[in-house]
């Protein structure tokens, strides 16, 4: 299609993580994919981990013209989104303006649930917000919809989260859909090793159906609902891996893996394929707590797991249930105990700042992971993102001040400071040595309170548990002298196929 313009697709940089290159976007990539295989022109701006990323961006626009972009957000990396939407409008002015994500999604289903009940609000007030920095906004699945953002007289938003719309996909199409364009990247400036094996990520299936209070998406259908390929194209997804790139560890981002009735069966194909290439992989990912099962374990250890992911988040019975868990603090041990004994190790994933947590709330979780002794763990303090039910269904009880109050089936409340996630950049922070900063309290416990005990739990169980802290120290970022760059930016930022 060379009559039409080229498309240019952008992953934004993630500067609160303490290394951006460990996995790539997957989301933009299976967006290019499918552009590719319609025949259009497309490029991927990488500029994860790149420090003078609005450079690199001018410097791509001098050389690139007639363009359309697609910029993918997540809410951390919305203020940097903000700046590089900024610099095209400045450079490209006649350049269209696609932007996409998860933020976008999640900021569109809360839009939806406040108009639903006849509210005007924050939500409101950020999808104005969004509609103003984009000329087309996407919610949900960008794998059709990017067909009808691109077309030129499209404007405002395209809804691909509602399935009635013709754009949502269903385990039909997903099967469908080509792999992540990961050519269009330079994949070996992505470092992750699964015990000394080099790794990368992939999704298996889409969707997660639980309805914590702090996850994303819990009024998001595209993020709700269940969609799930077929064995076969998992598998041949991890056999192009391993043949083309020479991956031997795969970090899976499911959100629960073991939600898929056929993990198991999965599980054994992946041993199949190991015996068939005559290689042994190390393999990672998320489970439910309580649907784990001894099954499950036996199947992912031959599959070739050593480690598992849960997100246990508290170990106070009260917090479970506010939070609308579902997992027990009796699951929670039960999944350590199945995990052990056929021999995963295990990383809990805990967070603290939930509607009514207190001191003692707080310490039952220090208590718990002392108790289980997990492999490792994370303890990180909840932020009220855009499509959270803490977030989605909070109430400003003073319009004088700038706070709203989410309060569960018990009267338990959390209290959140709104922010303006296009330019706060610091409310997450991925540097546990002492960079955390809360913008949650609650009844019983201040903002800084709850960032002291979240550092008391870290140091404590670390100490007891012989479990050494998280490499910290300064975000690995590549830089790049454009003054250098000759001709052509550099590969790790884009690859040129066309």
């Amino acid at each position: 299609m060379e009559s039409e313009p080229k498309i240019c697709l952008i992953t934004p940089p993630s500067i609160f993580l303490l290394d951006e290159r460990v996995f790539p976007n997957l989301g933009i990539l299976k967006v290019a994919a499918v552009l590719e295989q319609e025949g259009y022109r497309v490029d991927v701006l990488d500029l994860s981990g790149i420090e003078n990323f609005i450079e690199t961006l001018e410097y791509y626009q001098e050389l690139n013209k007639n363009l359309v972009f697609g910029v993918t957000t997540t809410t951390p990396q919305l203020p940097a989104t903000s700046k590089i939407i900024d610099c095209i409008r400045k450079n490209s002015p006649n350049a269209k303006i696609i932007l996409g994500g998860p933020h976008v999604t999640l900021a569109v289903s809360a839009y939806k649930l406040e108009s639903k009940n006849s509210i005007e609000g924050r939500a409101h007030r950020s999808m104005q917000q969004l509609l103003n920095l984009a000329d087309v906004i996407v919610a949900g699945d960008g794998e059709m919809a990017i067909f009808e953002a691109i077309k030129p007289d499209t404007k405002g938003l395209v809804d691909a989260d509602e399935p009635k719309l013709g754009l949502f996909m269903n385990n039909k199409v997903y099967e469908t859909m080509p792999y992540p364009a990961r050519h269009l990247i330079d994949l070996t400036t992505y470092k992750y090793k699964i015990e000394d094996n080099s790794s990368t990520s992939l999704i298996a299936q889409l969707g997660c159906p639980f309805h914590c209070g702090f996850c994303g998406g819990r009024n998001s259908k595209s993020l709700r609902y269940i969609r799930s390929r077929s064995r076969e194209s998992i598998i041949d997804e991890i056999r192009l891996l391993h043949t083309t790139y020479g991956y031997t560890g795969f970090m899976f981002y499911d959100d629960e893996l073991n939600v898929n009735k056929g993990m198991v069966s999965l599980m054994h194909g992946i041993a199949d394929l190991q015996q068939e290439l005559g290689v042994e992989f190390r393999l990672r990912g998320f489970i439910k707590s309580e649907l784990f099962t001894d099954e499950q374990a036996d199947a992912m250890y031959k599959a070739g797991f050593r480690w598992l992911l849960t997100g246990f988040e508290s170990g106070s019975p009260r917090i479970l249930e506010n939070m609308k868990k579902r997992a027990t603090r009796e699951d929670n041990t039960r999944t350590v105990e199945i995990a052990k004994r056929n021999k995963l190790k295990v990383k809990a994933l805990m967070s603290i700042g939930h509607p009514g947590e207190d001191e003692r709330s707080i310490l039952n979780t220090k208590d718990w992971l002392i108790e289980v002794k997990p492999d490792d763990f994370d303890c990180t303090i909840i932020t009220t993102y855009p499509g959270t039910p803490y977030y989605d269904e909070a109430l400003q009880l003073n319009s004088k001040e700038n706070i709203y109050t989410y309060t569960s089936s018990n009267g338990d409340r959390l209290h959140a400071y709104d922010l303006d996630f296009t330019q706060t950049e610091d409310y997450y922070k991925g540097n546990p040595d002492g960079g955390y900063r809360a913008y949650v309290f609650t009844d019983a416990l201040s903002s800084e309170d709850i960032v002291s005990l979240r550092n008391e739990v870290e140091t404590s169980v670390r100490k007891t548990l012989n479990i050494p802290f998280n490499p910290g120290g300064k975000t690995v970022r590549f830089e790049h002298s454009m003054g250098m760059s000759g001709p052509t930016l550099p590969e790790f930022i884009l690859r040129k196929t066309n």
